[in-house]
């Protein structure tokens, strides 16, 4: 008894659609796909239960059109009735008390369930079968791509499912490639093409009610990586700070990260992606901490660097300095409606005063800072700045041809001295605005003094 308390208590509350969007949102959206698929049919599916005692989480493209938090639910958007429907599982009283216990009060077929989420009709998931076959001929849309259920973007589990399909121990085709292949035998005259281009170019715009989810996100974030800066200490573990930010975002109502804590301490920080977190923090070298929440289905991506022991030393003082001067430049040349190549070549001026006006000491870091805007420099077509971030850290949508209010991403490149095998990145979430833009995670310190200040609190 005790256990299963301890156990409700850790439990992440599953949110659903209604606590963080409007209804009205989810119905905008689902008529924006309309407007692209005409009179066809859309067939979406949600995820599944979990495997074992974990929170519900729904699947990115399913919560993007519904909201809707119910394992094995099924939606049907009709192009010519302009009516939803979604399917759920039997309202037996075995499922409800699995499903109140392990997530909360589920829905039930019906018209309750209906006006709870906005949708037309909620009918029993047997019925599918029917409204498929009546749907035989039209053109039915539905996602192809594996699903994403936190902690992923979708290039991961796509990556999966090929290594998976190809390996000739296993050869197991994905949920959604199963899922195409029945709704072809169902429906045999009708053609199954692909909705995730249409929804990915839709999120790739976030909504005013999107942008203030990822706001919060950040937010946590942000106190997150301030928390690890108070805590470290040389003699720590990497996953020591970790723990430090794990609490900032239980305690903000997290679900989960958006992808593991990247902390690196000394040569770690040569790696873009370190995630072991085993190394102990030393005296004199500098900590890379790049983590951040999955919060109500959306990401966010900041990194810091600061020192282990709440002081730079001299050299790191201008190995520091060099890069965020180079950093800034590219920063403060974001401008709306332009491309990113065109954004590069005016940062490159700024970078080349930059570089003629600083008093480098060491010629090792000159070195490196000449390098970083030599790979600028090289790329003259360049087709992004960095990645977009929404519902997965590194959001659907694709590089665009230019930069559109309402894209959020960050730019995180890196400076490295690979000799000596340490490295610098900083990461911010841009907000392209109707103005220009706004550095979403700008009050997480950045500048040398004011990181040694907070470091001192």
């Amino acid at each position: 008894m005790k256990l299963l308390i301890a156990t409700l208590l850790l439990m992440q509350p599953v949110f659903t659609g209604p606590e963080i969007f409007p209804l009205d949102e989810f119905a905008s959206r689902r008529a924006r796909v309309l407007e692209v698929v005409g009179d066809a049919l859309v067939v979406i599916q949600g995820t599944t239960e979990r495997p074992g005692e974990q929170p519900l989480r729904q699947n990115n493209q399913f919560f993007y059109l519904t909201g809707i938090v119910e394992p094995r639910a099924i939606a049907t958007i009709d192009g010519r009735t302009k009516k939803t429907t979604v399917y759920l599982q039997p309202d037996d009283e075995r499922r409800r008390r699995q499903i109140e216990q392990m997530y909360g009060a589920g829905l039930r077929p019906g018209t309750e369930a209906a006006r709870e989420t906005g949708v037309d009709a909620v009918l029993p998931r047997d019925a599918f079968a029917q409204a498929i076959a009546a749907a035989d001929g039209r053109t039915i849309y539905t996602t192809f791509r594996p699903e994403v259920l936190g902690s992923a973007s979708s290039s991961d589990p796509a990556a999966l499912a090929r290594a998976t399909r190809d390996d000739p121990w296993d050869g197991r085709s994905s949920r959604e490639e199963a899922f195409v292949a029945k709704l072809r035998a169902a429906a045999p005259r009708s053609t199954i093409s692909d909705l995730d281009p249409i929804l990915d170019r839709m999120r790739s715009i976030k909504s005013p009610r999107e942008i203030q989810i990822i706001r919060e996100a950040t937010k946590l974030a942000g106190d997150g990586i301030i928390a690890a800066m108070r805590a470290a200490r040389p003699g720590m573990a990497e996953y020591e700070l970790q723990a430090s930010a794990e609490y900032v975002f239980k305690k903000g109502g997290a679900y989960g990260p958006s992808y593991f804590a990247l902390i690196a301490t000394g040569p770690n920080t040569i790696y873009s992606h370190y995630h072991k977190n085993t190394a102990r923090l030393k005296d004199g070298e500098l900590v890379q901490f790049d983590y951040a929440p999955d919060y109500k289905y959306y990401s966010s991506d900041v990194t810091r660097v600061f020192p282990a022991n709440g002081r730079f030393t001299a050299r790191q003082r201008e190995f520091y300095a060099i890069y965020l001067k180079l950093y800034q430049a590219l920063m403060t040349s974001i401008r709306v409606h332009e491309t990113a190549s065109q954004i590069v070549k005016d940062a490159l001026v700024k970078m080349d005063a930059v570089m003629s006006s600083f008093a480098f000491t060491d010629p090792k870091i000159r070195a490196a800072a000449q390098r970083f805007v030599e790979s600028y420099r090289s790329r003259p077509n360049v087709a992004s700045l960095g990645h977009s971030v929404g519902m997965e850290v590194h959001d659907v949508g694709g590089p665009a041809a230019t930069l559109e209010p309402g894209m959020i991403f960050t730019i995180e490149p890196a400076m490295t001295i690979p000799e000596e095998h340490v490295g610098i990145r900083l990461e911010d979430m841009i907000l392209i605005t109707a103005s220009g833009y706004e550095n979403i995670s700008a009050f997480v310190p950045i500048e040398v003094d004011e990181i040694e200040k907070t470091m001192r609190r």
